[in-house]
């Protein structure tokens, strides 16, 4: 259970800390991408001893498909993640209201500006270069569990700097669930793109980090 409740945690902290720096601060370009990405070292180093540090479905089947997290295990991981992205937003809710901000500003991720296709292809791409680097960071063969943090938060950080003018920059089905649910409209209807391509660019990480070594 307490492997589960990490899970929770570091997701409702990644959420709360990201989408309340877009909503409650104000944040531009850069102080978005660090929230997210300082959010994500913050909690590997707090309970990622717990639960490996996880925090994002896409991440957790790549963990499954190179058999470091057990299918049950992952199940619950990813359950424990989605409660704690809807949690977060529900929380920040409260705050939204409050301050008489927007009722469809959550920090939510969509793609007004290029076609569904590209927003795919985009997505797909940027959660397989994170995965890829989590797969490589934290292998026992390349691995660097002292660092593997710091790498791991500065490389989502970057790639959300590089990607919140095309998609939004989510790399994790949670993340935008949380937000889309209680914003609804095109972020809502879009979700399906925030699910289904970060675990394709997931999945070709896995087995890229395999062919690299990172099982051996």
């Amino acid at each position: 259970m307490r492997k589960y409740i990490a899970e929770f945690l570091g997701t409702f902290m990644l959420v709360f800390l990201g989408t309340g720096t877009v909503v409650i601060a104000g944040g531009d370009t850069l102080a978005i991408g660090l929230s997210f990405g300082l959010a994500i070292t913050i909690m590997a180093y707090a309970v990622g001893g717990i639960s490996g540090g996880q925090f994002n479905p896409a991440v957790t089947v790549a963990m499954i498909i190179n058999k470091r997290t057990t299918i049950m295990d992952g199940i619950f991981y990813i359950v424990a993640q989605f409660l704690g992205a809807i949690a977060a937003s529900a929380f920040l809710a409260i705050f939204i209201q409050a301050l008489g901000l927007p009722s469809d500003g959550f920090g939510q991720t969509d793609f007004p500006d290029i076609s569904l296709g590209l927003a795919f292809l985009w997505e797909a791409v940027i959660t397989f270069l994170f995965v890829l680097v989590i797969i490589l960071v934290t292998s026992k063969k390349w691995g660097n569990s002292t660092m593997a943090p710091v790498a791991i938060g500065l490389v989502l950080s970057f790639l959300i700097i590089v990607s919140l003018n095309l998609t939004g920059g989510s790399l994790n089905p949670a993340r935008s669930f949380g937000p889309a649910l209680f914003a609804g409209g095109s972020a809502l209807s879009h979700y399906w793109v925030y699910l289904c391509a970060p675990v394709v660019g997931a999945a070709i990480a896995a087995l890229c980090g395999k062919f690299l070594g990172s099982e051996e």
